[in-house]
């Protein structure tokens, strides 16, 4: 039977290691940082039920989890962080799996996958070009809800050179008219201007934050440990989609901002009657986009290392997306902060944007 692996690991370290062990997440967030390093992986669960649309073929996989925490994972040396990621994937193929799906961190540590897919039987994918697909087409549907026409908005994308969020503002850029890249390193947002200009829209490049002022929709992709996006820093009006784990985003701007939308980069809705078995902290049925790549290369019988290394495909994200919407996996409205958006409000947010809002 097709099937697949997932690994996820603790962002929030009382939060989420709560999930398995109540008990544990009680302990100060600094002892489950410094602890991580010496827990073995985790077995989380069996999941059953996804079946796609277009087949009627079903598939199983499992919830692995690898103990490290982001910041415990920066910490250690690259080598290390490998050595326990790689241990993860070794439990997936005891369990038989076929592929497997690297979330959150695991997928960006070192050279993004290329050396834990050479170090292990099964092939490995980041999901990173289904993640892109989501964001950008969460980031504009956010837009519309807000009234706003993304053909006369303005887009920041803050980590505009590492491999998600260059594919992120090459995308985009097919359906905007203008994309400001942001980042530290003047020489490499240079280097990518011409990339997102020859997918149709002009760019500027900024190393300065306060450039996000600027934009209608802001997709924020870096690997920061903590948030550093703040309420002064959004104009009114403007959709913020996180694509970043830990988030980018402080929480501040939610409760400050009543007129700025902000989303965590697109829930997908996972065809059939899947059940997780493990409450990893989305609504039922619903998955990460990147986990959501790996299930659609498994119910493609695509078992090869499809999104690895800095580099994410233009290519690879349209190919990925066509297979996903072909399967049945959709955009399934949107996140903030761990919880559904409802439609009211995203009305009390475009209300009060046409009011100008609570201000930075």
């Amino acid at each position: 039977m097709d099937n697949f692996a997932f690994i996820i690991h603790p962002i929030e370290p009382q939060k989420d290691v709560a999930r398995k062990y109540p008990l544990l997440g009680k302990l100060p967030p600094a002892i489950i940082d410094f602890g991580s390093r010496f827990f073995p992986p985790v077995y989380l669960s069996h999941v059953v039920g996804v079946r796609s649309e277009a087949t009627g073929e079903e598939i199983v996989g499992w919830l692995l989890a690898c103990p490290l925490t982001p910041r415990r994972m920066l910490q250690v040396r690259t080598a290390t962080a490998y050595r326990k990621i790689v241990q993860t994937g070794r439990l997936a193929e005891k369990l038989g799996a076929k592929i497997l799906g690297l979330g959150a961190f695991t997928s960006v540590v070192g050279d993004a996958g290329i050396t834990i897919s050479r170090r292990l039987s099964i092939p490995v994918t980041t999901g990173n070009s289904y993640t892109v697909a989501i964001a950008v087409e969460a980031a504009l549907e956010g837009a519309r809800r807000l009234d706003r026409d993304p053909a006369q908005c303005t887009v920041a994308v803050v980590g505009a050179y590492g491999s998600v969020g260059q594919a992120c503002a090459r995308l985009i850029a097919r359906s905007v008219p203008h994309v400001i890249l942001i980042g530290r390193d003047p020489r490499r947002l240079e280097e990518i201007k011409p990339l997102v200009e020859a997918e149709g829209a002009t760019a500027t490049t900024q190393t300065e934050l306060d450039a996000v002022r600027q934009a209608d929709i802001v997709l924020t992709v870096t690997s920061a440990v903590t948030p550093f996006l703040e309420p002064e820093h959004l104009k009114s009006g403007a959709v913020v989609c996180d694509v970043a784990r830990p988030r980018n985003v402080s929480r501040r701007v939610v409760e400050r901002r009543n007129d700025v939308l902000v989303i965590e980069g697109g829930m997908v809705s996972v065809p059939g009657d899947v059940d997780f078995g493990f409450d990893f902290g989305f609504p039922p049925g619903k998955a990460y986009a990147c986990m959501s790549e790996t299930m659609v290369l498994a119910l493609e019988g695509r078992y090869e290392s499809y999104t690895i290394g800095k580099e994410v495909s233009l290519e690879r994200v349209d190919e990925i997306a066509r297979l996903a919407a072909k399967h049945g996996f959709r955009l399934a409205g949107f996140r903030s902060f761990e919880r559904a958006v409802t439609d009211e409000e995203i009305e009390r947010i475009r209300r009060n944007a046409r009011l100008g809002g609570s201000g930075g």
